[in-house]
Order: C-alpha cells, then structure tokens, then sequence
C-alpha cells in the first residue's frame, strides 16, 4: 500500500487558497526586494514589516480597496541577505516556491497544530508558526543572522523568509520559509527526531506498521542500538559544530529543540523511488479556463456592465474566484514529477551536506561507508517562558524531571548535547 508523505492540497481542500495567497505574496515581496540594488544592513532592517494587499487574482491594491488578503513581509532585507549567505538564488527560490500554485501538505509531527508544505522540487518547506514563535524569531533575528554568517557550516535549520497572510475577518496566519534538512535527490529510507529526552519519546510498532515512514524517535534510536558511523575527522567536525549551535540555542533561553537524522541506504538507493511514489503537486486545471457556460461565465457577463479599470481588476477577479472554485486539480503523477538528481547550490558550500547533499558515514579510519546522514537542528522558535516552567513543574511530578523535554535551557543544551555525542559511534 502506497504511504503519502502528505496530502495533496488541490482544491477542495481547506488551505487551498490559503497556499494561493501565501505563494502570490512571496513572489510580489522577494521580486520587489530582489530587484532593490545592493546596500549595506542596518539596524532598522531587523525590524522591518512591508505591508501588501491583492485581490485573488495577485493584483496589488491600495490599502483602502476592499482586499482578498493582505501579506506582511517581515525584514526581507535580512532574509535576502541570508539567502545570498547560502548561494541561493532569487530566480530558483521563487521558482521552486511559486512553480506551481499548491504543494504537498504535511501535517507536523509535533503538539503545535502548526503544518507543513513542500516545495514542488522539496528544497523548501513552508511551516506555519505561532504568533509567540514569530515573535520570538524577530526578537532573536540579529543574533541568528550573526550566528550563521559567523558559523557557515552551521546545523542551525535556514529560515529563508518570515511572512504572514491576512484574510477576510481578521485570521492572521504567521509563517516561515526555511531549507529542506533532506535531500531532493535521495530517498529518506528511516528517519529520526531526536531531542536527548527519553520521557513520552518512542513511536510503537503499530505505529510504525501503519506508516512505515514516519519519524521514530529517541527511545526508538537508543532501543535499536542506532549509531552514526562517524571516523575521527568527521566525528570531531560535527561535535564542534553541534557544541557551537547549542550555546547559541542555550543563550537565546531556546528549548525544545530537535535534531533530525535522515538516514540514506546507498546499497537501496533510489529504487523504492519513495520520493516520486510519496510526494503529489497539484495546480489548477487549465482546461477550465475553456469550459462552457456556467456561474464563471456569468461573472464575467455581469462584470462587463462595469466600467473603468476598477470594474475590470474586480471582473478579473471575480473570474478566478469562479475558476478556482469549480476547477478540479490535475495530479502530476510520478513520470511527471521534477526532483532533481544533483545537489542544489546552498547545499555545496557546507560540509555537512558535502557528500552527495549529506554527511557520508565514515570508518576509523576515515574511510567512506554505505550510508548518508542528513542531519539538522529544527524547532528552534521554543522560549523558556512561564508556560514552559509550568509544564516542566507538572511533568516532573511523575519522578522523572531530568528526562522530560521541558527543562531549563542550560539543562536541555547540555542533555541534548551529552545524547548526541553518545549517539556518534565510538570506534
């Protein structure tokens, strides 16, 4: 039985034009900034928020226009920055993110409620966050940025842009572009979640049955006897490495954080075809733009009878509320899909995904083995606040306040760290 990584969002589907007005407002906000010429970061810059309004057709209106959404675009001169720090470039980001109209959703592993879409290539997710977490990222925002441009081969997750989409009635939806921490050009055959915490930390094997792709976690890594099979140089590369981005995560009072471990067989290599079988773009059917008469046609009948360069944006507009409305989405099956083989450019330039896009498992004496690491810290938008204090409070009555995941910052860095280095083979 084929297991989807997500569903597909076509239409129908209850973010359907949600994932419409999140991907107009990135192309309108990164083209505009883009086309800016170059100048020197300031300060301002940190805290920067362009405001944008569009009817559904992706016009651009004047506050005052009754709006379909508004988008908010917050320090893009930050974000384009960090995106130059990775060699990404503006013309392949928007159209890896804007390609096609929707994406492939999936529902996010953790209690946030929040969710996740792919880019039709999978170098970029799209995460809705919480307003705290969006909050808490502008607050930290300068000291991120100094840490990646100080730390290129950081394992810090890429946030490469921080937005929100504004619809009718007043639902705010906050939302972060960062880098897929896996591959486009290998399939992912197990992956893991791990926090260095062992409480409520274990996906069972029924579970597992139901979805043989699902994240497993740390009591399933430390149950399994799993390894990463890292020699000595590379070892001493990725514990450097670890301990610099957890003293940054510990000094932003920052917890709950992840690394994530996906693991790729290079004797299986890509003939489970798992990310072609797994992963569906959909866009609008373009035969509906030719059907006969219907509420679509008489949208545009009725629209003609207004006058002026307002009546035809609203007829327009009007059109593509009908088309989107009644069109069925066509799936791009498998033979159609276009995730690419090679190495996209902002995974060439760190050493952490220098082996074909990852991190190659090596012996003791460096030499390189059958498996591929893709490795990252995620989650990284968790402050030690009250909240977390209390619920660190009620858990640790169970008897076991070392182990749960809601612990002071200084105590989660140095348990995370502790874990992981276990976790690296000792040859």
């Amino acid at each position: 039985k084929e297991v989807l990584v997500g569903t597909p969002v076509k239409e129908g589907h209850v973010n359907y034009m949600l994932m419409y007005d999140m991907l107009t407002g990135i192309r309108i906000s990164v083209s505009r900034c883009t086309a800016k010429p170059e100048r020197e970061l300031m300060g301002l810059d940190f805290k920067a928020a362009h405001k944008l309004a569009f009817d559904v057709t992706g016009n651009e209106l004047t506050p005052s226009s009754k709006y379909d959404f508004k988008f908010k675009d917050y320090a893009p001169w930050v974000f384009r920055l960090i995106r130059q720090v990775y060699h990404v470039d503006p013309a392949d980001y928007l159209l890896s993110l804007t390609g096609k109209y929707v994406l492939s959703e999936l529902g996010s592993p953790g209690k946030s409620g929040s969710f996740f879409y792919y880019s039709q290539d999978y170098r970029f997710i799209i995460k809705t966050i919480h307003h705290s977490e969006h909050k808490f990222m502008m607050h930290i925002l300068q000291r991120y940025y100094e840490h990646i441009k100080n730390n290129r081969e950081t394992l810090l997750c890429r946030i490469f842009g921080l937005h929100r989409v504004k619809l009718p009635g007043n639902r705010k939806i906050h939302f972060v572009v960062m880098g897929n921490v896996f591959p486009s050009g290998k399939d992912i055959h197990e992956s893991y979640d791990l926090k260095g915490s062992l409480v409520g930390r274990y996906i069972d094997a029924a579970e597992e049955e139901k979805n043989p792709r699902v994240t497993l976690k740390d009591m399933n890594w430390v149950g399994r006897q799993r390894k990463l099979q890292l020699g000595p140089q590379k070892r001493a590369a990725f514990v450097d490495q670890l301990e610099k981005d957890v003293s940054f995560l510990v000094s932003q009072k920052i917890m709950d954080y992840s690394l994530l471990i996906g693991c790729h067989d290079m004797s299986r290599g890509n003939r489970d075809n798992i990310r072609d079988n797994t992963l569906a773009v959909f866009e609008p059917d373009p035969k509906s733009l030719t059907r006969g008469p219907s509420t679509r046609a008489k949208a545009k009948t009725s629209a003609k009878t207004k006058a002026g360069p307002a009546g035809k944006r609203g007829s327009k507009a009007q059109a593509m509320k009908m088309i989107l409305a009644e069109s069925e989405a066509v799936a791009l099956g498998p033979s159609n899909s276009i995730l690419p083989e090679a190495s996209p450019p902002e995974r060439q330039n760190c050493l952490f995904y220098s082996d074909h896009g990852g991190f190659q498992a090596t012996d003791p004496l460096d030499r390189p083995l059958n498996e591929i690491y893709y490795i990252g810290i995620i989650d990284i938008f968790t402050k030690y606040n009250y909240i977390k204090k209390g619920e660190h409070v009620l858990k640790s009555l169970s008897g076991k306040r070392k182990l749960i995941s809601s612990v002071h910052p200084i105590l989660y860095g140095a348990r995370f760290l502790a874990f992981m280095k276990a976790a690296v083979r000792g040859w």
